[in-house]
């Protein structure tokens, strides 16, 4: 009986309130439209108890963009041959680490328990174990137990042999590396390069590792001299002018056109011209030329100047023209940064320059192609005597094939690292895969080795065959 006098003297008093808001409305001289009708539907009932937004513990966390992680080029820009080459690299980390500090080690063994705490030194992430890594490869690496009750780990006979090899091919490569250490003396701003920046960056210029016993060699070329920290510094003794002329003079010389192509400075300039494509070419072509020589002291330049900014990009395309694989991250580059007068702009910069360089990788790391050294199909065109040995040599560092079984039967071995291998033809596959004839005995049933979808191959061995000296490609 009361909460029926409660609600319907309630009810009374709400329906008295439209009456209150039309008399307001009609002595507002500006009043809100449909006001008293909006407010014939309001509830009487407060409805703020109702959870009405998603708490933040249920919430989707948007991951954020972040330099480690964003790629440098959009999926409409990439080239796919460059982004594998950057995988390619990232695989075989292990690997080459491996090899060049295991090969600094006495006999070139290392016990396994300090092994374990070189993750940076080795390359493989921290937290793994070192030894399934050294499983993987059994043609390069092997482990044993020592007569001290340690396991070790050293190179097999098949790597020391290829050691020797590549140590042979440096020796015969000795006056080429010499020069290229001349050119970057001469690009340098004071005419001198700490050798521990030389030593960071040997592989990249393929220098050999005892290059700094060897400058001793070569008075008349260089200087080694100690600075007052206690860094020793490599510096120029003589200039010489023949080697003073880059990569793009010597081409401009055989294709005028394509170099007036290789770099873009625009001029700024209204609509109104309405210049057509040709035009505003020509009209660049007044900023772009004549461009800046890398041999030139830069360092006397305006920093943010035009003449500034053609100087660098003009030395960061020698620098990549002396390296092996026409291509460095940007760690390497970052070593000399003072020596060829970079900025922090270096990135941006690149990008504004499609045509010459190609940037792949993420934002924080990474790598820049000089895309005319390369072909359509991602292959080098011009090819160092060790970039040969180490596409040679690139086989025996895959990782050791996995067999899966149907009914206790091997049916098929498949060879995960084959996917980042670049620029090795399906023909080249198969000779080097007559390697592992030996691990592929016994195996009574058919199976088929699988290739990664870069190449578009199978190899297909025959039943009953001991080895795969008769292997049949079969394209997809």
């Amino acid at each position: 009986m009361v909460w029926g006098l409660l609600t319907t003297s309630s009810g009374l008093l709400h329906r008295k309130a439209p009456t209150i808001t039309i008399l307001t409305d009609l002595l507002n001289p500006n009043p809100k439209p449909l006001t008293h009708l909006l407010s014939l539907f309001i509830s009487q009932f407060s409805t703020s108890f109702l959870i009405t937004k998603t708490p933040k513990k249920h919430r989707k966390k948007r991951k954020k963009d972040s330099p480690r992680t964003k790629l440098v080029q959009n999926e409409s820009n990439r080239v796919l041959h460059f982004e594998a080459i950057v995988e390619h690299d990232a695989t075989f980390r292990f690997l080459s680490k491996t090899k060049e500090y295991l090969s600094k080690q006495p006999e070139h063994v290392l016990r396994l328990d300090d092994a374990g705490k070189l993750y940076r030194e080795l390359g493989f992430p921290r937290g793994r174990k070192v030894l399934r890594s050294i499983q993987r490869h059994p043609l390069l690496f092997e482990a044993y137990r020592h007569d001290d009750g340690k396991m070790w780990f050293g190179f097999t006979e098949f790597m020391e042999t290829l050691l020797e090899e590549e140590k042979a091919i440096m020796n015969s490569m000795e006056a080429d590396r010499v020069s290229t250490v001349r050119k970057l003396l001469m690009m340098s701003a004071k005419k001198r390069i700490p050798l521990s920046k030389l030593y960071h960056c040997r592989l990249l210029f393929g220098i050999p590792e005892d290059f700094r016993d060897r400058v001793a060699k070569y008075p008349n070329y260089f200087r080694v001299l100690v600075e007052d920290d206690g860094k020793r510094v490599l510096e120029l003794v003589n200039w010489d002018p023949l080697l003073a002329v880059s990569a793009l003079e010597r081409e401009f010389m055989v294709d005028e056109d394509r170099v007036k192509k290789a770099f873009k400075f625009p001029v700024k300039h209204v609509k109104s011209l309405d210049l057509d494509e040709d035009d505003s070419r020509k009209l660049n072509l007044l900023n772009t030329l004549p461009l800046v020589s890398p041999y030139s002291d830069g360092s006397k330049l305006d920093l943010w100047t035009l003449e500034a900014e053609k100087y660098r990009v003009g030395v960061l395309h020698e620098f990549l023209s002396l390296t092996l694989e026409r291509r460095a991250s940007i760690h390497h580059i970052v070593e000399f940064k003072e020596e060829f007068s970079l900025t922090k702009h270096t990135y941006q910069m690149l990008l504004k320059q499609p045509h010459t360089f190609y940037l792949a990788g993420t934002e924080m790391n990474w790598v820049v192609f000089l895309k005319d050294a390369y072909g359509v199909d991602g292959v080098l065109i011009n090819k160092d005597p060790q970039v040969v040995f180490n596409e040679k040599a690139e086989f025996p560092l895959l990782q050791i094939p996995t067999v899966s079984k149907k009914n206790g039967t091997p049916q098929k071995i498949g060879l995960p690292a084959v996917t980042n291998l670049v620029g090795i033809n399906a023909e080249s596959f198969a000779v080097r895969f007559h390697m592992f004839g030996s691990i592929c005995t016994g195996f009574g049933e058919k199976f088929t080795l699988s290739f990664s979808t870069l190449t578009g191959w199978f190899v297909h061995r025959e039943p009953n065959e001991s080895k795969l000296v008769r292997s049949t490609i079969y394209p997809l």
